[in-house]
């Protein structure tokens, strides 16, 4: 059993059950405490408890998308320094720079990458590297 204090907690907010496992397996092998959300609402109720180092956001979904999560993360003085990657396969200009708008600080792609290069490129924002 890794060292419950030396992981660093990770929010992953995803409303596909399976990419919400996998990517929840992979960050826990890698030294993470994963907190799960499948919905914003969740995600944000989830966020201000726990004050992840780190959120990855799925932006299609129900109840709250996830711009609409990142909106109210960076209006709250308590989550608006958590790092927020998006995850999205929306892979348009718009969206990319509307995240970026929003305080996110990087948009990843689904699609074009692996989950073990999704926790590479946590770690790398994070320091980690």
């Amino acid at each position: 059993m890794p060292n419950q204090e030396k992981q660093t907690k990770i929010l992953i907010i995803e409303d596909e059950e399976i990419l919400l496992k996998m990517y929840s397996l992979k960050f826990s092998n890698n030294n993470f405490k994963v907190f799960q959300a499948n919905n914003g609402t969740t995600g944000l109720e989830i966020a201000k408890k726990e004050m992840p180092a780190i959120i990855l956001l799925d932006i299609i979904m129900t109840q709250l998308d996830g711009f609409g999560v990142l909106e109210e993360l960076k209006k709250d003085k308590k989550t608006k320094n958590i790092p927020v990657i998006l995850l999205s396969n929306l892979g348009q200009e718009d969206d990319i720079k509307k995240g970026q708008k929003l305080g996110a600080v990087d948009y990843l792609i689904k699609a074009n990458m692996t989950p073990i290069q999704v926790v590479n490129k946590v770690n790398e924002i994070l320091g980690k590297k």
